[in-house]
């Protein structure tokens, strides 16, 4: 018995020694849901007369600090950015060492966005800043708004907002030289406020930019504005959103050089379409060339029939440029003629067959192309030449549920420097009419604007399947459409071209106008499924 409650003292004494060595919070607790607080700062917040260089912020726990890089706001910007202490320990102080001489009788403020985190549970301290003025006092208007996107559904993220001071000093060119009065962030929204700004009139310009400074680059940032002058106090809140755009850069020619031996590639910016290329050098008389635009890119394709020469001169033109330009013929390799039929083994009843190349085809022998359905019956079709691309359409009337198979035997295809294709045989596939489905729409064109009605297929980038034009209220009809996500859009083609057209900063123009319908926006469309709807455009 003595030894039974040896025994059971024993593991008491155990079990307890355990519980005791355990430490940190007991098991069911709350969690910390608080955000930390900034208990004192030195100088004090809403400081007048600042003329320090260090500031200190204290807080009541240990804090971190995330995405400082991205999340910090300094309004008006800094010539020399402060430097801002720890960015990798945790700490209950933030010491920021301000290494520019500051403007007299101006409020500053430095927004933290959301990157004063605790230490243990991420609670974010939301909107965080530190204000002071180099004046008597702290300025107080505020304003307001929101942005969004000419083209995308979405509109983007962390968003430069900057107001500009119109007086006597200012100009349309000082977007792109001088830093604004006052800048704020959308950051992870797409809204926008000002606070602590002075009295006076303002110009509002928003920039997507690739890099953070506040000045505009029309070739890599996008750029939206405001018509009208903000006029402090009496403006608070922005009732139109700042639409963001891209601007055309004008033509300028870049360079040109050699790809491989018989083709050359000339880059340049702007509209490709005011680019032209003529050869300036002799060359023989069974000489040839053929020159296609790169598809989604700046450049020009230029294939010519190679003869003996060290160089070739060109005079590259558009309506205001003209300039002859040199290029050296070192390369002696000449790529091989390859061919690629698509789609593979599905044909969808929106569908071309297409024999793509990666050199022109300028001579196409129809005898040697067959196309049969699956009882080997032919079928009777027509080849077309792409006038962008080095592709051929392969065009017949397509019946459901049936096979084909067409064949391309050699030498049906010769290109520009003569080569010749292998045989090609490739089988397709439709199917039933049940398997796709087919949408309406009632378009109320109330002002019988020139209108681009757009069907669009995909979730992150957007594919053009089907474009009609109106201008007067009507039904359209997409019809044969695979199950899968859609978006319908309507462009309000102003100035009646049949394409969109972005803005300009310096001609205060605004990109035109374009509509999501609001319940055919990435909705999924199934098989068998006809789906009616109404757009209202006012």
């Amino acid at each position: 018995m003595k030894a039974f409650y040896r025994i059971i003292t024993l593991f008491t004494v155990v079990l307890f020694v355990a519980n005791c060595a355990r430490t940190g919070r007991p098991e069911g607790g709350p969690k910390d849901e608080d955000a930390p607080l900034m208990v004192n700062s030195i100088p004090p917040y809403n400081t007048v007369k600042f003329d320090k260089k260090i500031v200190k912020l204290n807080f009541n726990e240990f804090i971190t600090l995330k995405d400082l890089n991205k999340q910090l706001v300094i309004s008006p910007p800094l010539k020399n950015p402060p430097l801002i202490s720890p960015q990798s320990a945790p700490s209950k102080e933030i010491k920021i060492q301000i290494l520019d001489t500051l403007q007299k009788n101006t409020t500053y403020i430095f927004n933290f966005g959301n990157a004063v985190q605790d230490n243990n549970e991420s609670n974010v301290l939301e909107n965080f800043k530190y204000v002071f003025s180099t004046g008597t006092y702290i300025d107080s208007l505020a304003i307001a708004g929101t942005i969004n996107d000419a083209i995308l559904r979405e509109s983007p993220r962390n968003v430069n907002v900057l107001m500009y001071r119109i007086d006597s000093s200012y100009k349309d060119s000082t977007i792109y030289k001088k830093k604004p009065n006052y800048v704020t962030n959308t950051l992870d929204t797409t809204n926008f406020k000002f606070t602590n700004i002075r009295e006076g009139n303002y110009l509002i310009v928003a920039l997507k930019e690739e890099v953070n400074d506040y000045l505009f680059n029309s070739k890599s940032d996008k750029i939206g504005f405001l018509a009208d002058t903000i006029q402090l106090p009496r403006d608070s809140i922005l009732v139109k959103p700042i639409t963001l755009f891209k601007e055309i850069q004008p033509y300028k020619f870049i360079r040109a050089r050699e790809v491989s031996n018989g083709k050359l590639q000339f880059v340049f910016e702007g509209k490709q379409t005011d680019m032209k290329i003529n050869v300036a050098s002799k060359v023989p008389e069974n000489f040839k060339n053929v020159s296609k635009f790169e598809k989604n890119k700046d450049s020009l394709n230029y294939w010519f029939t190679p003869f003996k020469t060290d160089s070739l001169n060109f005079i590259v033109t558009n309506d205001r440029f003209s300039d002859t330009v040199t290029v050296k013929l070192r390369k002696e390799k000449m790529d091989s003629l390859t061919i690629d039929i698509s789609p593979k083994n599905t044909l969808n009843f929106r569908d071309t067959i297409f024999v793509n190349s990666n050199h022109p085809i300028l001579q196409i022998d129809s005898s040697k192309i067959s196309l049969v359905d699956k009882d080997t019956l032919a079928v009777n079709f027509a080849t077309l030449f792409s006038e962008k691309e080095n592709k051929i359409a392969v065009v017949f009337d397509k019946k459901p549920s049936e096979k084909y198979t067409l064949t391309v035997l050699p030498e049906a295809f010769q290109d520009i420097y003569a080569f010749k294709n292998d045989t090609i045989s490739v089988k397709f596939g439709t199917r039933k009419i049940e398997d796709y489905g087919k949408i309406t729409l009632n378009i109320n064109n109330l002002n019988n604007e020139n209108l681009i009605i757009e069907l669009l297929s995909g979730n992150k980038q957007d594919i053009l399947i089907e474009r009609q034009f109106v201008n007067t209220s009507n039904k359209i009809i997409f019809d044969l459409l695979e199950p899968k996500k859609y978006t319908i859009r309507i462009i309000v083609d102003k100035n009646k071209n049949n394409q969109w057209d972005t803005g300009n900063f310096l001609q205060k123009q605004f990109p035109e106008r374009i509509i999501y319908h609001e319940q055919l926006s990435n909705f999924e469309l199934r098989a068998n499924f006809f789906l009616e709807e109404t757009f209202n455009v006012d």
